[in-house]
């Protein structure tokens, strides 16, 4: 018997060792094809812009002929610098404008030309070299955050690699939100040396339009200090069906409340004209993605679809209308939906022209960019093109599409070649393509790219601004919610004993009483977040908490026992509403935070300051009332557990 183990355990080995072989020969020559790329890439590029001074007048020579161009120069008005840019680019360069794709950086602020072994998403992206040379792209979604200083210092690699393209045309880094507390890959990135605030939802909460627009300009300092300078935010959408999954990026389900909170937010961000110390915003979803079919997402096949059952749709128009269109938003991104029974045509958004140029551009008169949201055209590892009316076309076909429906530009992708072989086959006119390159182009220049997209390394230390963390601090104090407080148990007296469940250990140094069994504690300190259910047909599943409201099973056994072995205040993270009667009635407090630090909630629980925060969204009484109220109506769902508005404060 130990012979024949010996003679397994050797099998197992030398099998080891060979996989690991031809892993590593795999790597090597995987190595060798991204360095060759890489070189091929370098080979596109031309000589690094030099300044000339002329007649006591300095600019930067971007396509290196060595006069002063109307596009370089900074004195003339903007029109005139993007129609002579305009006659000097190929219809590559125009198409390579068109596109925004997701790219990676390196922990030392190198650029990005090979994947990283520690990442695995990393090596299904394509590298700077490849996008900026070959493909001639220049906008970017950056992911990570390793360091301010990383950030800054790419951008400055990736900028000095864009002016060496034949015209130096400057690339706009955009990013998703970076301001919480908490970190999903697919709506908000975790940035530790950026200031800390509540979550949108929490805003909402606070409903003070002059905290939000203070928000938005110290996160457009904080941006503009690594490099950033387009905001893929704000979400103009409702909140009117609890169970979609991106419920806790919107300002509640009250439209009059978000349009002045999506106001104030852009106008943080833009100033009050987009000018060269702005940050550009791409406000979402047109035009409404709220009201998703049984709460399911759009990014997904089952949640295509978007309903109306209350006859609502103007309504979720208002933020848009009276928010971003007021603040003068620089860019606008449809959602994936169809908007069943809208339009003649059941198509997603972006490539139904109805809403897209009727409505968006004739009726609401906006001028600005219209950016798709991420993957219409091409299936990716991460997710399939959310192609939704138009599944029978082609990738030709639905890029097509898109453009006649009147949007400018494509979100998460990078195949320019597929709008050149648009126009070369006589199926997209130049002309058009002009209209869309002509906007994209305007704003650069407003922004100050083509006069100077570098940033000061020596500037990052401003990151470190103790106003600005105190008032990110103060945002997520006035967002918490009081619900319940029976018997003004809070707040809790420095001498009581607790024990923890949910919260960070390394948030308690302050807390002396902490107990690590639960019968020599006084309360409990019970830390929830919403429910969801699990699903995994696809990766970017993995980041979207949909389904149910409740919780199910062992999860909810547990924490009924919690609820009855001692007095117990129940903190939930909302990020959307969950459906908790028994829970509430079973505690002694309730209190909802917003993505909020831990140490801020038991500030709040020994009374280091009291509750003002009121509940933007309504929390509903049982799923049947969920299922039963109507996915475009705001607090609809029958008997709410607790009404949109309400909130306690201490005594």
């Amino acid at each position: 018997m130990k012979s024949v183990l010996n003679f397994l355990w050797n099998i197992f080995k030398y099998l080891f060792i060979l996989v690991f072989l031809i892993i590593l020969i795999i790597y090597f020559l995987l190595l060798v094809k991204w360095s060759s790329t890489s070189s091929d890439n370098e080979k596109l590029l031309g000589p690094k812009t030099e300044v000339i001074v002329q007649a006591d007048f300095g600019f930067r020579d971007l396509n290196k002929n060595g006069r002063l161009d109307p596009y370089e120069d900074s004195r003339l008005p903007t029109f005139v610098r993007v129609e002579n840019l305009l006659t000097q680019m190929t219809i590559d360069e125009k198409a390579g404008l068109m596109f925004i794709n997701i790219t990676d950086f390196v922990a030392d602020g190198s650029l990005f030309e090979k994947p990283k072994l520690n990442e695995p998403f990393s090596f299904f992206l394509e590298t700077n070299s490849t996008l900026v040379a070959a493909k001639k792209m220049n906008h970017f979604n950056l992911i990570n955050s390793y360091s301010a200083e990383a950030i800054a210092k790419w951008n400055n690699n990736i900028q000095l690699m864009a002016e060496r393209t034949r015209l130096g045309i400057p690339v706009t880094s955009a990013t998703d939100p970076r301001h919480g507390a908490i970190e999903n890959p697919a709506a908000s990135i975790l940035t530790p040396f950026f200031s800390k605030w509540c979550s949108p939802l929490g805003f909402a909460a606070i409903n003070d339009t002059l905290l939000v627009r203070e928000f938005g300009d110290i996160a457009r300092q904080e941006y503009r200090a690594v490099g950033l300078r387009l905001a893929l935010h704000p979400m103009a959408d409702l909140a009117t069906e609890p169970r979609w999954a991106r419920v806790g990026g919107t300002f509640g389900e009250d439209a009059e409340m978000a349009a002045k909170l999506t106001k104030a937010y852009i106008l943080g961000f833009q100033g009050d004209t987009l000018c060269a110390s702005s940050v550009a915003c791409m406000t979402k979803h047109f035009a409404g993605a709220g009201p998703q079919k049984d709460g399911e997402d759009a990014h997904f096949h089952y949640g295509k679809d978007q309903v109306y059952p209350g006859d609502n749709f103007d309504y979720h128009l208002i933020p848009f209308r009276d928010g971003a269109f007021n603040a003068n938003t620089s860019m606008i991104m449809p959602y994936y939906g169809i908007p069943t029974g809208q339009t003649n045509e059941e198509v997603g958004f972006a490539f139904n022209k109805e809403l897209i140029t009727t409505l968006l551009r004739d009726s609401l008169n906006f001028e600005g960019i219209i950016c798709t949201d991420w993957g219409l055209i091409t299936d990716s590892p991460v997710k399939k093109a959310s192609a939704w009316g138009v599944e029978n076309l082609d990738e030709l076909g639905r890029a097509e599409k898109i453009l006649n429906a009147g949007c400018d530009m494509f979100g998460g992708e990078s195949r320019p070649d597929l709008v050149v072989e648009l126009v070369n086959q006589n199926r997209i006119s130049e002309e058009r393509i002009n209209q869309s390159v002509r906007r994209i182009l305007k704003d650069k220049f407003v922004l100050g790219l083509f006069d100077d997209p570098y940033v000061d390394l020596d500037n990052l230390d401003m990151l470190i601004n103790s106003r600005h963390i105190e008032k990110g601090k103060q945002a997520q104090r006035r967002s918490m919610v009081l619900l319940k407080n029976e018997e003004n148990i809070l707040p809790l007296a420095p001498t009581a004993s607790i024990f923890l469940d949910g919260f960070d250990k390394a948030s308690l140094k302050d807390y002396r009483k902490v107990m690590t069994n639960l019968s020599n504690a006084d309360y409990v300190l019970l830390k929830l977040a919403t429910p969801y259910e699990d699903r995994t047909s696809e990766m970017l599943e993995n980041f979207f908490r949909q389904g149910t409201l409740q919780f199910q099973g062992e999860e909810k056994a547990r924490i009924m026992e919690l609820l009855k072995s001692k007095k117990t205040i129940t903190v939930i993270t909302m990020d959307r509403p969950p459906v908790i009667p028994d829970i509430a009635a079973n505690s002694k407090a309730l209190i909802i935070d917003f993505n909020n630090e831990d140490n801020i909630i038991l500030d709040l629980i020994y009374g280091k300051f009291s509750p003002t925060g009121k509940l933007p969204i309504e929390l509903p009484s049982s799923m049947e009332a969920v299922r039963n109220q109507k996915e475009d109506l705001p607090y609809d769902s029958k008997d709410p557990l607790y009404p949109f508005g309400f909130g306690l404060t201490y005594n």
